[in-house]
């Protein structure tokens, strides 16, 4: 399953985001979203995990306050296909 989390702070790294969610099962990947400009956390992250220990986290960790802030956790949704035509 995978799971959004989001509301961390800006200090928070892929590393402690593994820690964390470790204490609920394995982690088949955990990916921290960046600026691509510059290379700063944007305030959220992607885990997947089994089914089992993501209901796990997500119950134990939503809400939960995490380095001065209270994190989001849920399931994430699937991503809908970008529709529009604009220029960057």
């Amino acid at each position: 399953m995978k799971i959004f989390t989001g509301n961390l702070s800006f200090e928070t790294t892929e590393s402690d985001l593994r820690e964390l969610f470790e204490k609920h099962g394995e982690l088949e990947s955990c990916k921290l979203i960046t600026d691509r400009d510059t290379g700063r956390s944007r305030g959220f992250a992607f885990i997947e995990m089994d089914n089992s220990a993501a209901d796990a986290a997500i119950k134990e960790l939503n809400g939960m306050d995490y380095k001065g802030r209270n994190m989001k956790v849920s399931q994430a949704e699937d991503r809908k296909p970008n529709t529009s035509r604009g220029y960057r």
